[in-house]
């Protein structure tokens, strides 16, 4: 019986342990997240099993595995810090940094695809050139993505260690349904559109609102955005402006802690294209006109364009240049798509005649 008792892990194994775990913990939820495309799909095996293929299921049970074992074996604080830190690490800070790299690198390649030209280079001489702040930038925007995640971990630790009462963000090992996670999706990213317009118009630029000024000198201060300019500005007005608006609807509603990460790669992937002063996007329907519509809010001193997405504008009469609709209208006609459209009816009419 002796031998069957396990010995106390040594100092060295304790250290490796301590150091392990987060890596484990974060690149298990991003592998998780990073999945859930083509998992998604899989999940239709609950709702349609007798048209279920045996590849499906087996998706299925691997998705399910794998997101099992990873909230067994830890706690579920743990979780939510390193699968919020990884989703934010490898959708916006990596890519970010990337960007400013690039910038810096290759000046001369990068102007020529910057929507302002050198006004938007890191290193430009409007921003103060080689011995600017583009440092400042990248470590305040860095610390303050840190810090959101910070606070969403200490307000799970209130819930659950404090309070004692259930999680803030459901953490559980079923997984959710594709129509639960396409309804949170909208629902939050409404709810964020909404808080983004009050906070942001009238907290950060009410002319009673303490943060006024915080925000001004910090955040508007930049001549143009570029990689990770989201994030540049006072902790206090970061909060109110990026990590408020983000966190808020998904505590609200409560979202599945898959769903979260998922609404989060999103969103993180917006702030890293939207705020990048290309002009060349993945989506230009959708990008450009985030990015037209955050550029003219930056460099025109904070007098309109207060949401994410340009719909609170729209609604409130608070637009600067094109709302939304005439920047759907704009892409468009820049795409040829009307054209694209004529030329096709005339090709099914000609057949038609044939």
């Amino acid at each position: 019986m002796e031998l069957l008792k396990s010995s106390p892990p040594s100092l060295l194994e304790s250290a490796w342990q301590l150091v392990q775990t987060p890596y484990a913990v974060a690149r298990g939820s991003v592998k998780v997240i990073t999945s859930i495309p083509t998992a998604i799909p899989a999940l239709s095996v609950f709702l349609l099993p007798t048209y279920a293929s045996w590849s499906t299921s087996f998706n299925v049970l691997f998705f399910y595995l794998t997101w099992s074992t990873l909230i067994l074996a830890h706690p579920s604080p743990k979780v939510e810090f390193w699968g919020t830190f990884g989703t934010r690490l490898v959708f916006y800070l990596l890519p970010s940094l990337g960007f400013l790299l690039f910038d810096s690198a290759v000046p001369g390649v990068a102007v020529s695809i910057k929507e302002h030209g050198e006004v938007a280079l890191p290193l430009g001489k409007e921003q103060g050139g080689r011995k600017g702040r583009w440092w400042k930038v990248a470590l305040v925007s860095t610390g303050n993505v840190l810090l959101g995640v910070a606070v969403q971990t200490a307000v799970e630790y209130l819930f659950t260690d404090v309070l004692h009462i259930r999680s803030a963000l459901k953490i559980t090992s079923t997984l959710p349904m594709p129509w639960g996670i396409a309804k949170d999706l909208f629902r939050g990213l409404l709810f964020r559109e909404i808080l983004t317009y009050t906070l942001h118009r009238y907290v950060l630029h009410s002319p009673s609102s303490p943060l006024t000024p915080l925000h001004a000198t910090w955040y508007h201060s930049l001549p143009a955005p570029y990689a990770l300019a989201t994030a540049y500005d006072h902790p206090l007005a970061h909060l109110v402006h990026i990590f408020l608006p983000t966190y808020l609807p998904a505590l609200f509603f409560r979202f599945h802690l898959l769903t979260y990460q998922m609404y989060l790669a999103l969103i993180s992937l917006e702030e890293t294209f939207a705020y990048s002063g290309y002009n060349i996007l993945p989506s230009g329907f959708i990008l450009g006109g985030i990015a037209r519509r955050q550029e003219r809010h930056l460099m025109g001193g904070g007098t309109g364009n207060y949401s994410c997405w340009g719909l609170a504008d729209l609604c409130m009469g608070t637009s600067v240049g094109s709302d939304v609709v005439g920047d759907v209208v704009e892409e468009g006609e820049k795409r040829g798509v009307g054209e694209k459209a004529r030329g096709k009816g005339k090709g099914i009419g000609g057949k038609k005649r044939k």
